[in-house]
């Protein structure tokens, strides 16, 4: 497989709006990426304002920040709720 309709932020961003405790080891094995870069990714939807981190003992949970709009200037009328809300009914 060359190329999918989501970026690898995409898949994070999916997988966490269906398992907001997951664990970076499956968020990787789920989205086919190295650990190292699920923790990149995590660390660009902080810094955008994406994604909230909350440290409960040895575990992360996370919050999406869905009102906020996507980044692309062709979708950046919609928000991350409406992206997620495609993928709800799966």
């Amino acid at each position: 497989m060359n190329w999918t309709f989501l970026s690898n932020h995409g898949h994070v961003v999916v997988q966490i709006s269906k398992q907001p405790d997951v664990k970076l080891t499956e968020l990787a094995t789920r989205v086919g990426i190295t650990e190292r870069r699920v923790r990149e990714i995590i660390s660009d939807l902080r810094e955008a304002g994406y994604l909230e981190v909350t440290k409960s003992g040895r575990r992360n949970s996370y919050v999406l920040i869905e009102k906020k709009p996507l980044r692309h200037s062709a979708e950046s009328t919609h928000t991350l709720a409406e992206l997620l809300a495609i993928f709800q009914a799966m």
